[in-house]
């Protein structure tokens, strides 16, 4: 049975806003609802069409109001923030933590919701050298992530599986979603990538798998029309080695001796250039590969773009030159070559 009254939280961001204006466009469902503390931009809006913006705060507890007067069967939580908004850390987590946990009690009170949707991510899972070739749903992280938004995602999860206990009857999914990239999101690696001079840790060089956002748009619709209870990792086929990435999008690498890279990236986060954490430089060190078995045979979903077909539309879209001209080089090169010639 399709959802009849649906609540999307995080409205105001890509994946929110453009999940509400396609069920919004689907017309099976009678009624959307989009929730956010800000609003949308003009675009977005537009965009969203019949959706009924709602201005809250889904760490407060009238969010339950906003449920039960709607009488909404279906609750989207696209909300969960992976980099810092206007209020630093602690206001992240509190949205990303506290927000799901008053979200979670509003559901449990109504009986009418009977489905929800989280958008979670693998950063669950962490990053270090003694990570499995691939991760399984089933598996546990060999270091739990201790800060940033790995460990609101591992909190969050927590709170979804105790809401699971609590409230048997209603179906919940849980997409880990891998790393998003695309022309159309603002995503941490797409900011790290369209910088001119990269900077890596030396002597690593991680196996990044990645997800388009279209991609993860397609997933998200399917999870809230269609009854797939689970858990699900979700992310494109292949993988890229960071090395390859970033001469795919023609940057330069600057490998730094790891003591070095840090305080590069406090720099960047003050500059608001790239929002790096701890938890992301240990990706960046070593990478994450997931198993999509699960998603493909039990979910019934295959993304259309590859890691690496990802990736270019990336560079493609956000138009990405190559730092150093390609011409220039090869002219180099050939003058390199003619001076040999006369030595010898």
């Amino acid at each position: 049975m399709g959802p009849n009254v649906v609540l999307v939280t995080g409205v105001s961001r890509f994946l929110g806003g453009h999940l509400a204006a396609r069920l919004a466009a689907d017309p099976s469902v009678r009624r959307v609802l989009g929730v956010d503390t800000v609003q949308p931009g003009r675009d977005l809006l537009r965009r969203m069409g019949r959706t009924e913006f709602v201005r809250a705060d889904i760490r407060n507890p009238l969010i339950s109001k906003v449920i039960a007067n709607a009488q909404v069967d279906t609750v989207v939580h696209a909300a969960v923030n992976s980099h810092s908004g206007p209020g630093g850390r602690a206001t992240t987590k509190e949205m990303n933590v506290i927000g799901t946990m008053q979200l979670l009690a509003a559901c449990q009170q109504s009986p009418l919701v009977r489905k929800v949707v989280v958008r979670s991510t693998c950063a669950v899972y962490g990053s270090s050298s003694r990570d499995p070739a691939v991760f399984t749903e089933e598996m546990e992280p060999k270091d739990l992530p201790s800060s940033g938004y790995a460990k609101d995602a591992v909190e969050i999860e927590g709170y979804v599986r105790g809401f699971g206990r609590r409230r048997p009857d209603v179906d919940i999914t849980t997409l880990r979603f891998s790393n998003l990239i695309g022309p159309r999101i603002d995503a941490v690696l797409s900011r790290y990538f369209a910088l001119p001079v990269v900077p890596t840790v030396l002597g690593f060089d991680a196996r990044l798998q990645m997800l388009h956002s279209e991609d993860a748009l397609a997933v998200l619709e399917r999870a809230t029309m269609v009854d797939r209870p689970g858990v699900f990792n979700v992310a494109g086929d292949g993988v890229l080695m960071l090395s390859q990435a970033i001469r795919r999008a023609g940057r330069v690498a600057m490998p730094l001796p790891s003591t070095a890279v840090l305080p590069l990236t406090q720099f960047f986060r003050s500059a608001r250039l790239v929002d790096f954490s701890s938890e992301q430089l240990r990706y960046l060190n070593f990478g994450r590969v997931l198993d999509t078995t699960r998603l493909r045979e039990e979910f019934g979903f295959t993304p259309r773009w590859t890691t690496q077909q990802a990736f270019d539309d990336f560079v493609r879209g956000r138009g990405l030159r190559p730092v150093i001209d390609k011409e220039n080089i090869l002219a180099l090169e050939r003058g390199a070559g003619d001076l040999l010639a006369k030595l010898r």
